[in-house]
């Protein structure tokens, strides 16, 4: 089996994009960046080893969908602006791994 090298700036992306989302397993990741569940977990253990990457958030629990107060609607907009900036991040990481996969081909 060959193995292959990754840019490390693939290797930073496919760990943010991780570490971004804590409800995300390492092999769910993998799987959509299309490698070896082993390869990214050895990645984030470098990453928070070498103190690049910080350990991994709990999930969020769900919040219920009744009426907010006046006062609340700020934080909400705090909450869905972050998980915008977060669903962006993701959506770019899977772009480059798309665009960098897709050079991989040899027809």
């Amino acid at each position: 089996m060959v193995m292959k090298v990754y840019p490390s700036e693939f290797k930073a992306d496919a760990v943010a994009l991780y570490l971004s989302d804590p409800t995300r397993t390492i092999t769910s990741v993998a799987r959509d960046l299309g490698i070896s569940r082993e390869t990214l977990r050895l990645w984030v253990r470098q990453a928070q080893a070498a103190g690049t990457a910080p350990a991994k958030a709990r999930p969020v629990p769900k919040r219920s969908q009744a009426p907010l107060p006046s006062g609340d609607v700020e934080e909400e907009n705090k909450q869905l602006k972050a998980r915008i900036r977060e669903l962006e991040l993701e959506r770019d990481i899977l772009r480059r791994a798309a665009k960098y996969f897709a050079g991989e081909t040899n027809w």
